[in-house]
């Protein structure tokens, strides 16, 4: 999975945290987990999903539409389970796959594009085909913000670019971005499936979010939304975010009642939804601790829902890592302490890295002998970058340079001299962030 695998596998240390990295993205991919909660009768009468049956006997036609990272090869999987019983479908995704009866349909992540606008909108054409007494599965994973951009009338693509773009350097959270976006798309916060209707909706969700929340993860397609324009507009403030004037004369519209709120939960479109979170970043974490002890050492899983600066979340890793050394707690070595979430990275320099690449270059600092740390989006992509994370032990950092280039945000050339980037290219899923650290004697 991981390119020049044997080069960064020098120890059995380094080699366990890519085995662990690996097992988690294996879990988390579509391929994997369609199979496992989707059980479909082909004489077309019964659905299950994760343990919810769905009578299915008056269902004409059966839909797939949404976006995402993972969309593509969920799409896949859905047609090895249900065959020619699928009318009609489209996603937009960045990484498409081979399909006969879904249509990929290419988008931009994290910036969103012209593509991604037009293909959006030729996706959200066939779910408002549906009829009701049809089925809509709607396919919605991490990245399908950017992906899946619909733009309001009056605000252009230039506009949500430049956006999107001061958002992601704010400092601001997933879910804080995603209330402004929300409120700036004619399909997010509850719009698709405002679009499906009246049709029956079931939604598929690969959580890339801290916490699960359906609503924020690719900003809540098919779910009611409870942000609002204030809400949208109190982020801006917060972070001091500098946006195009289209932008905040649309959010001030929709603030003093002249422009049409997102569903709340009392809508009655909501009435025929359904959502099920088919894989998360637990998802990939469970994996990596069963990887871990099968190669004897005792797995230590720290939290799913790490967050805040990715430097700051690197120190507390390293204390713990430490401790583990000085005083055997929590756990003794030889150990494997495992984490996810999603760390963020407030930009001060005009650098090339990703939250990843900080958290692991900001740990490396601190690294002492014994240990071992591999920090990777899930994705494959982390920022604006071909590299998933980076691979880091006591020899990575032995100058100055190291607090430069995070300084300057500047980690990605920093790392790649030495070796230390882990590239996978895109995986196909998006279950946030994964980290691994080995903790040896």
């Amino acid at each position: 999975m991981f390119r020049d695998r044997d080069d960064h596998a020098r120890t059995s240390a380094h080699e366990t945290v890519l085995a662990c990295l690996e097992a988690g993205i294996d879990a988390a991919n579509p391929s994997t987990v369609i199979p496992q909660q989707l059980r479909y009768e082909k004489d077309g009468e019964q659905l299950m999903v994760g343990g919810e049956l769905y009578d299915l006997r008056s269902v004409e036609n059966i839909y797939v539409v949404g976006g995402g990272n993972a969309a593509g090869a969920i799409a896949q999987s859905l047609e090895a389970v249900f065959g020619e019983a699928i009318t009609a479908g489209a996603v937009v995704t960045d990484v498409p796959r081979e399909t006969d009866r879904i249509e990929p349909l290419r988008g931009d992540h994290p910036i969103p594009s012209e593509r991604g606008i037009k293909h959006t909108a030729e996706m959200k054409a066939i779910a408002e085909s549906a009829g009701q007494n049809d089925l809509v599965l709607a396919v919605i994973g991490g990245g399908g913000s950017a992906l899946m951009p619909a733009p309001v009338e009056g605000v252009s693509l230039g506009d949500m670019q430049a956006l999107t773009d001061e958002l992601l350097r704010s400092g601001a959270t997933i879910d804080e971005i995603n209330a402004v976006r929300k409120h700036l798309s004619t399909l997010k916060g509850g719009q698709l499936a405002r679009a499906c209707a009246p049709a029956q909706v079931i939604s598929l969700l690969f959580s890339d979010v801290v916490g699960d929340d359906p609503s924020v993860i690719a900003s809540g397609p098919t779910v009611p939304d409870s942000t609002t324009f204030e809400t949208a507009l109190t982020v801006l403030d917060r972070y001091d975010v500098s946006v195009p004037e289209s932008v905040r004369s649309h959010l001030e519209a929709g603030r003093v009642g002249e422009r049409t709120e997102t569903p709340a939960p009392e809508d009655e479109i909501f009435e025929r939804v359904s959502t099920h979170i088919l894989a998360n970043g637990m998802t990939a974490i469970e994996a990596a601790r069963e990887t871990a002890a099968k190669r004897g050492y005792t797995p230590l899983i720290l939290s799913s829902r790490m967050r805040g600066e990715a430097q700051e979340s690197a120190l507390s890793h390293m204390a713990i890592a430490e401790e583990c050394l000085e005083s055997g707690q929590p756990v003794s070595p030889p150990a494997v302490l495992i984490s996810g979430g999603e760390v963020t990275v407030t930009v001060r320099g005009d650098g090339t890295g990703g939250p990843n690449q900080e958290f692991a270059l900001g740990a490396a600092v601190e690294l002492t002998e014994g240990i071992v740390l591999g920090s990777i989006d899930t994705d494959g992509i982390d920022g604006p970058t071909d590299a998933a994370g980076a691979l880091v032990d006591a020899k990575t950092v032995d100058d100055a340079q190291a607090l430069e280039a995070l300084e300057t945000n500047d980690v990605y050339p920093f790392l790649h001299e030495r070796d230390a980037l882990l590239i996978t290219g895109e995986t196909g899923t998006n279950v946030n962030d994964l980290r691994v650290v080995v903790v040896d004697t």
